[in-house]
């Protein structure tokens, strides 16, 4: 389904001779070609599902925010301008995220469905919204806000 998404959305930035689009299109079609590779081993011969490749865009979304507080350190405006265009092209292929209320929410219905306790829980509360909530909330965030709830749950 993403695949086809990409190859359409790469087709019309070339016809639309969107330059910023069709490098960031490109480069996403070669992370994943090269997750694909990696899980032939395994067995996978069909390439890696949709929500790989969520978690996939997910991961460079997250390398190219990194990017940018690195770049507006060296005063670098032209590297963090096109850090932050290749984001919202990346941005069109996912669900929309959730809000930080909303992840809130999900935290606590996930937390209770696992029956967490305590810190001790977080590994399974963790896995158990990678697997609900793919592609739609910033991990790093939710793993905080997850953190915190368990301690003052315990």
């Amino acid at each position: 389904m993403l695949r086809t998404e990409f190859n359409d959305a790469l087709k019309d930035a070339m016809r639309g001779k969107d330059e910023r689009a069709v490098s960031t299109i490109r480069l996403m079609l070669a992370k994943m070609k090269d997750l694909d590779i990696a899980a032939r081993p395994s067995g996978n011969t069909e390439g890696i599902n949709d929500d790989a490749i969520r978690s996939m865009l997910q991961g460079m979304i997250k390398q190219r925010r990194e990017s940018i507080v690195l770049y507006e350190k060296g005063n670098r405006a032209d590297l963090v301008k096109q850090e932050s265009e290749e984001i919202a092209v990346i941005e069109r292929f996912l669900p929309k995220q959730m809000s930080e209320d909303e992840v809130k929410a999900a935290i606590g219905k996930v937390v209770a469905s696992v029956g967490a306790k305590d810190v001790k829980d977080m590994g399974k509360v963790m896995a158990e919204l990678k697997k609900t909530y793919a592609g739609q909330m910033d991990f790093a965030q939710a793993s905080a806000l997850v953190k915190s709830q368990l301690a003052t749950a315990a």
